[in-house]
């Protein structure tokens, strides 16, 4: 049985970069571990914007789009 290739797109805003050559793991269940701790990794270094920011990571394979793992950045009120 062939191991399963997943590729991990990173979509900031409307900016998507896309994964030219992805991962062979072993199901569906590996990629959504991968795909979480990818985007805690990169959204670490980013500071939260007073306008809102999102970030999130597309899991697709040669069929297309499987999952999309997203965090969300904003402020919960106003400061001042």
């Amino acid at each position: 049985m062939p191991v399963p290739h997943y590729y991990f797109d990173i979509r900031d805003g409307t900016a998507l970069a896309a994964d030219e050559e992805g991962l062979s793991l072993t199901n569906q269940r590996a990629a959504e571990i991968e795909a979480a701790l990818s985007l805690a990794d990169t959204a670490k270094d980013l500071a939260p914007s007073a306008s809102g920011r999102d970030l999130a990571i597309e899991v697709r394979d040669a069929n297309g789009l499987i999952f999309r793992a997203a965090f969300l950045f904003g402020t919960a009120r106003p400061s001042g």
